[in-house]
């Protein structure tokens, strides 16, 4: 699994919506988008926001590892 793929996941499965992440991110929408399209990447603080915000590692978020949990 990828960032991208991941993003969308984790915003399903807490049932957040896009507007809701990229008001958290301080982004628009569409840069939203552009996350779970795998067109952009957030930068890594922006990774470090959602790795807390949904509670997973790094290394899960960016789809390094399938261990959810710090």
């Amino acid at each position: 699994m990828n960032l991208s793929s991941r993003l969308k996941e984790l915003r399903q499965k807490h049932n957040v919506s896009q507007q809701e992440l990229a008001d958290l991110l301080d982004v628009t929408t569409r840069a939203w988008r552009f996350y779970e399209s795998g067109e952009r990447e957030p930068n890594i603080a922006r990774l470090i926001s959602l790795a807390d915000y949904f509670n997973v590692s790094l290394d899960y978020l960016v789809g390094r590892s399938d261990k959810d949990r710090r």
